[in-house]
């Protein structure tokens, strides 16, 4: 398996994109999966890993990426030592991310990785959790995407509650607690404003109902963070697509950071196959 890990790709926000590629040498064309994690996630979370090397098994290229501003940096991708820039970060900025992430796809990765052929027409896009937000509106506005999956995702932006908001507003900055690290993480006014300014391209449903490509909704019974109702909320704007709930799942499908083990939880497997049929077609 070629493994080309931190890849800088220069994004139009001014701070780096990290980037890993996951692939297996093959005479075929390698079709290629995006996947985006959600918000106080990165890209080396977990078992994220694991995930990358059974899609490349499978016969995909696996792209996995850092928003640039979700808090880590290139020398410490696995920690949040930037908080400034996680507190500066907000939905357009991970959509123009996004963006980059394709434009490198399908641009500059068949350079990267030749002479393995990439079929760059085969790109398909998994979001998580907020990641899986952004990728439905993404998917709604680039043609280069050929298939969908959101894997525990909202269903909507803008209707968190994370604190008062007229405090918010004087203060210009809360702060949210991670769990995990014990760091309280700003959020900066500007998230709202630029949600409000930009509320009909930030609306998730319309994107949802809005795309005609073949998408996958997978979404645990038992997550806590994003209840399993959103799942169905996103079936109903865009009946085409494919739902599966899975009873015993949570919020990350079994997995913890740091994840010990060189295989992945049951629900974690369930959710990798079940993908995977749907990439094949």
């Amino acid at each position: 398996m070629t493994i080309l890990r931190n890849i800088q790709l220069q994004g139009q926000h001014r701070r780096p994109i990290l980037t890993d590629v996951f692939y297996m040498p093959s005479e075929k064309a390698l079709p290629v999966v995006i996947f985006a994690h959600g918000f106080k996630g990165f890209k080396d979370w977990g078992n994220f890993d694991l995930v990358a090397q059974q899609f490349a098994a499978a016969g995909f290229v696996f792209v996995k990426f850092n928003f640039s501003h979700n808090g880590t940096t290139p020398q410490n991708p696995t920690e949040f030592t930037d908080l400034p820039a996680f507190g500066q970060n907000n939905h357009c900025i991970e959509l123009d991310d996004l963006g980059s992430v394709i434009d490198f796809v399908s641009d500059t990765l068949p350079l990267l990785m030749a002479p393995q052929p990439v079929d760059v027409r085969q790109i398909s896009l998994i979001g998580h959790s907020r990641g899986g937000g952004i990728a439905i509106i993404k998917a709604a506005e680039d043609l280069r995407i050929s298939r969908l999956i959101a894997w525990a995702s909202v269903h909507q932006f803008g209707g968190w509650q994370i604190g008062n908001m007229d405090e918010w507003r004087d203060k210009g900055v809360l702060y949210i607690p991670n769990t995990r690290t014990g760091q309280a993480m700003p959020l900066y006014y500007q998230l709202w404003e630029t949600f409000v300014a930009n509320q009909d391209r930030l609306d998730v449903q319309h994107a949802a109902r809005s795309l005609r490509i073949p998408f996958l909704i997978i979404h645990g019974q038992k997550d806590a963070t994003v209840p399993y109702q959103a799942a169905e909320i996103l079936h109903q704007h865009c009946p085409h697509s494919q739902l599966l709930l899975l009873p015993t799942a949570d919020h990350v499908f079994g997995a913890t950071h740091p994840w010990h083990h060189n295989t992945l939880p049951a629900d974690a497997v369930s959710l990798v196959e079940a993908t995977l049929d749907f990439c094949r077609g």
